[in-house]
């Protein structure tokens, strides 16, 4: 008895043995007669509009984004398997942003492994933000923040320039983190944040943040807010209001809702129910800063992966949230129609009458800038037509 319970653990021992020596699984081994890349994405190159609904991008985009790409996620074949093509670890990182599906359900569709989506997810990812920062986020001179500025004026802001505020992306609890991404909407998070210009381009992002940090907390602690600080982001000089010189030189500045805090180069509305002057330029705040807002949600509704809970490491959502801003300033960067103030345009009367948590230990100089736009607004030479009868 005693023998055969051995001799039947022993085949099963070896059995299971001849199982770890399958190579690659069985389903793997027909990729290339029917994986999504060989079969779906071919037919899809000859309809434009079902390419672009698929990958987020047109095809024109997906090749000079494979173009430039292509030489760092290359892979060399080996004598055991052959490489996986950069053109179709794109496309399963695309895919993969494009829907937010898990890496098992795109190793299903594209006939790979699960490890394998999850390390081409983070490679290419990684390698879209270094291939693109330094042509599509430059961080920009003293020239290039006038132009920024001049689209703003467009807007009926002068001296802006960008709009921010942050975006909590939820994640999956990470191992032994205790309550350092927990946000005080409940979920876990890491946060966003982002300065964009007037054509809903980022043009500054600090990605990583713990999701309980608040948005003021997460700018002191970020790059940007220690450059603003610093003085080292080659803003230009004050330069007047148009049509205000005898108000003086004013400063450049950004504008952001309540839970930044109010400084000389960040404007923050004023706080409660306000009238007059200081309606108006809660009105005209509102009124651009809403632009990241719109920023924020073509994100979300381009790449649907944030619609859903990444069940990723925090290092691996940060590089997923990097490439997701870059991408769609690649997108957008030859675009060349800025938003234009709309006669019907209504102020978001949530943002003007509702407080929010933010530090509000301003600087005398602060509001004495604040205090100078609102006037400029209510003046002849800074009032238009579409804010009559608003606030």
């Amino acid at each position: 008895m005693y023998q055969r319970k051995l001799a039947l653990a022993l085949a099963l021992e070896e059995g299971e043995s001849n199982a770890r020596r399958v190579w690659v699984h069985e389903v793997i081994q027909k990729r290339e007669q029917f994986g999504a890349f060989y079969t779906l994405v071919n037919e899809l190159r000859f309809d434009d509009s079902q390419f672009t609904a698929y990958f987020r991008l047109n095809k024109v985009q997906f090749e000079k984004l494979l173009e430039i790409v292509a030489p760092s996620i290359i892979k060399q074949h080996t004598n055991y398997r052959k490489a996986i093509s950069p053109d179709e670890r794109l496309c399963i990182c695309l895919r993969y942003l494009a829907t937010g599906d898990s890496f098992r359900s795109v190793a299903f569709s594209y006939r790979v492994g699960v490890s394998t989506v999850a390390g081409v997810v983070k490679q290419v990812c990684e390698a879209i933000w270094d291939c693109l920062q330094d042509t599509y986020m430059p961080v920009p001179d003293a020239a290039e923040w006038r132009r920024i500025a001049a689209d703003f004026n467009n807007l009926a802001f002068p001296n802006c320039l960008g709009a921010m505020d942050g975006k909590h992306v939820v994640i999956e609890a990470p191992p032994r983190s205790g309550s350092l991404y927990y946000n005080y909407k409940g979920t876990f998070s890491i946060v966003l944040l982002a300065v964009v210009d007037a054509k809903y381009r980022f043009r500054l992002v600090d990605v990583g943040a713990y999701g309980k940090n608040s948005d003021g907390g997460t700018l002191a602690a970020s790059a940007f807010g220690a450059a603003l600080r610093r003085g080292s982001l080659d803003i230009p000089e004050d330069s007047p209001l148009p049509g205000a010189e005898h108000l003086g030189a004013m400063p450049f500045v950004f504008v952001a809702d309540e839970a930044f805090p109010l400084r000389k180069n960040i404007m923050r509305p004023y706080p409660g129910h306000t009238a007059g002057e200081k309606r108006a330029f809660n009105f005209r705040l509102s009124h651009v800063r809403r632009i990241v807002e719109c920023a924020f949600g073509i994100l979300a509704t381009q790449w649907r992966v944030y619609r859903r809970v990444l069940c990723v490491s925090p290092e691996v959502a940060e590089s997923i949230v990097k490439a997701t801003c870059i991408l769609q300033n690649f997108m957008r960067w030859d675009n060349d129609t800025i938003p234009r103030p709309a006669p019907t345009a209504e102020p978001s009367f949530g943002l003007l009458s509702t407080p929010r948590l933010g530090s509000n230990n301003a600087t005398r100089d602060a509001v004495a800038v604040r205090e100078a736009f609102a006037a400029y607004f209510s003046s002849p030479a800074g009032r238009v037509h579409w804010q009559e009868g608003r606030y």
